[in-house]
């Protein structure tokens, strides 16, 4: 291995740009630049060589074209191993470049905005940096590639280490991060580009005229052009490592959790104030748990276990909030994980400090809070924005030999657009019992039948093969009284027994979707129990 004598630096994102700079400016490296990197490094007194006086050609085409050239990529791709190669590009009055330092142009955060034009993009899609960067990692043989300003450091202090060698372990771990790198810009791109010519066709259809004008048929109209297809037909996943939890589901299960490298993060962003290590099942449970309390305007607290809810509560504060949740069933809430969708404050931490709890989920911590929460050193303490509903988006479940593809089942609803079959009207009281249960459902698992009143859960049946058991579990699961409540079932009541079973415990109304073949019987049971009942048009499995 030759040691390094020069560089290569073209870097949009300049973290560290001018410690690294110095750095090779000690150990006697030349620097070769680019456009704004070598007026970055040269503003600061730092000795660096332009590109175009390597080549001997100017940067053309609007910076376009400025490293694209065989004094550039002789240099690095030359096989330091052949003395042939070597002696080629001697004869060509080619020098070696040893270290390539390169990230590239910003795409990804050009793109997020949505009004980017198509023109800004395709400029924004770097070409010279990928190439410098593929060619460099190929060559790690004898080349060193950087595209990662927090590898700065690691090779500063391996070429003082290695009297300006960097062993062989490290320019192979460089080279893999280097291929990632332009993986995942060019998979960024493609998809990018993949949404915008699809977008770009349906408008084309929309704007097509409607038909011949004769009257008969034949065209597709602007009024109802295809629908256009949300799924892509290939479908390139970008994910990073973020923890490496003890086990999965259970001890025997190795498990890593990956975020989208591509989003704003795991649960949104998360920071983990204080606590152990999260585990495979708190990463479930804490999304969970913010999915749900993210449905829910007034404060509110989400204590989940086992990826159900065993209780949920409204109130004029968490605190309050909180004390109703945990009535619902406070001996499941033992061990649970808590999310609120307010900064949780000194009152509310006060009102849970008896329970055991392995995570809390809120979207920003109060005076005093963080504090408090202190005195409970395992308690892990998340920071998270609420969930926000994205429209095409879509999550994925893995099958044996695939995936499974499908819109989150997150979009608003309006409870003024279901509709009463019923004899009989729910009341006010009933009515936002209702939305408040219905909005509980969409996140118990099916067959999924919750009971409430206005202000908090009182039983929850989940995960049943029957709805009537579902309906016999959540009557006797409850802490409160059942008599005068509501219910919700996440998906229609296929025979009459079920709402009979809510009856005689003196559930008062209740709201399905509909759509069974039975529904005349189902309504006539409910007017016969005198109940009234809301028809949703929206089923909820889960």
């Amino acid at each position: 291995m030759l040691p390094i004598r020069r560089a290569l630096l073209s870097v949009s994102d300049k973290t560290g740009l001018v410690e690294l700079a110095s750095g090779l400016a000690e150990l006697g490296v030349e620097m070769i630049s680019t456009g704004g990197t070598f007026r970055h490094l040269a503003e600061r007194g730092l000795p660096v060589v332009p590109v175009s006086e390597v080549t001997g050609s100017p940067e053309i085409l609007e910076g376009r074209v400025k490293t694209l050239h065989p004094r550039i990529h002789g240099g690095i791709l030359a096989d330091r191993a052949k003395d042939e190669q070597l002696r080629q590009i001697e004869e060509q009055g080619i020098g070696r470049i040893d270290l390539v330092v390169v990230n590239l142009y910003p795409f990804r955060e050009t793109v997020s905005d949505p009004e980017v034009t198509l023109e800004k993009a395709v400029e924004t899609i770097d070409v010279g940096g990928p190439t410098m960067v593929r060619a460099a990692a190929k060559n790690f043989g004898g080349v060193t590639v950087v595209v990662d300003p927090a590898d700065y450091g690691r090779v500063l202090a391996a070429l003082r280490e290695g009297l300006g060698v960097v062993d062989a372990a490290l320019r192979r771990e460089l080279a893999v991060k280097a291929f990632a790198h332009t993986a995942e810009y060019d998979a960024a791109i493609a998809e990018w580009l993949a949404r915008r010519v699809e977008a770009d066709g349906a408008t084309a259809r929309t704007a097509q005229p409607a038909g011949d004008g004769g009257g008969g048929g034949g065209g597709e109209t602007a009024a109802s052009p295809p629908a256009r297809e949300p799924f892509p037909a290939r479908l390139e996943l970008r994910l990073e490592r973020e923890i490496l939890p003890r086990y999965g589901e259970n001890p025997h299960q190795s498990a890593a959790v990956y975020r989208n490298a591509a989003g704003a993060g795991l649960l949104g962003g998360m920071r983990q104030h204080q606590g152990k290590q999260l585990s495979w099942n708190n990463v479930l449970d804490a999304d969970a748990a913010r999915r749900l309390v993210s449905l829910l305007a007034e404060p509110a607290v989400v204590i989940v276990k086992h990826n159900n809810p065993c209780g949920v509560g409204l109130g004029s504060t968490l605190a309050e909030a909180y004390e109703r949740a945990l009535a619902t069933d406070p001996v499941s809430a033992f061990g649970s994980i808590l999310a609120v969708n307010r900064p949780a404050d000194a009152d509310f931490v006060a009102a849970m400090s008896k329970l055991f709890v392995e995570v809390l989920v809120a979207p920003g911590y109060g005076d005093g809070a963080l504090a408090a929460l202190g005195a409970k050193e395992a308690l892990r303490v998340l920071d998270c924005p609420l969930h926000a509903f994205r429209a095409g988006s879509f999550e994925l479940r893995a099958v044996d030999g695939g995936y499974l593809a499908q819109e989150p089942d997150d979009a608003p609803e309006d409870p003024a657009q279901w509709s009463c079959p019923t004899q009989r009207q729910p009341d006010e009281e009933e009515l936002a019992a209702l939305a408040f249960a219905w909005s509980v459902s969409r996140h118990v698992k099916s067959n999924a039948i919750v009971l409430a009143n206005r202000w908090q859960t009182v039983g929850i049946g989940a995960g049943q093969m029957s709805r009537v058991d579902s309906c016999e579990i959540a009557v006797r699961k409850a802490q409160l009284p059942v008599a005068g409540s509501v219910g919700a079932s996440d998906a229609f009541f296929p025979f009459r027994d079920g709402l009979d079973v809510l009856a005689r415990a003196g559930v008062t109304a209740v709201a399905q979707p509909g759509g069974s073949k039975r529904d005349d019987e189902v309504i006539a049971a409910a007017d016969e129990h005198g109940m009234s009942m809301l028809l949703t048009g929206r089923r909820h499995f889960k």
